[in-house]
């Protein structure tokens, strides 16, 4: 093999394992609004989803609400990202926490609980 060959091979898995090395380390960003009441619906919903596949990182703003997830999407989608929560026992935006676990929550973490 001649020397312009070899280093014409090197630069092309060069340019794949690049091309490869950006593809993992994308992330995306979704918002999801939930039906957490307070610090400890904060830190149920941020540990859970620290055990999902793909996620990144959480961060729950009991104030608003809403679940800023930073995902892989090439492991997970948003749709994934609600279902998740709602197997927590919270409403992720549309979708509806799963009655058993819900059940299962402190009485001061159900959404009809007063705030406090």
């Amino acid at each position: 093999m001649s020397y312009k060959k070899v280093i014409a091979t090197i630069t092309l898995l060069l340019a794949i394992s690049v091309g490869l090395l950006a593809q993992t380390a994308k992330s995306e960003t979704v918002k999801i609004k939930t039906s957490a009441v307070c610090s400890q619906c904060k830190e149920r919903i941020e540990k859970g989803l620290a055990f999902e596949k793909g996620i990144k990182d959480v961060d729950l703003d009991v104030m608003t609400k809403i679940a800023t997830v930073r995902y892989n999407p090439l492991k997970t989608t948003p749709d994934a990202i609600r279902r998740a929560i709602s197997k927590l026992g919270y409403d992720a935006d549309e979708v509806k926490a799963d009655p058993k676990a819900y059940e299962k929550l402190p009485k001061c973490c159900k959404k009809d609980t007063v705030k406090h």
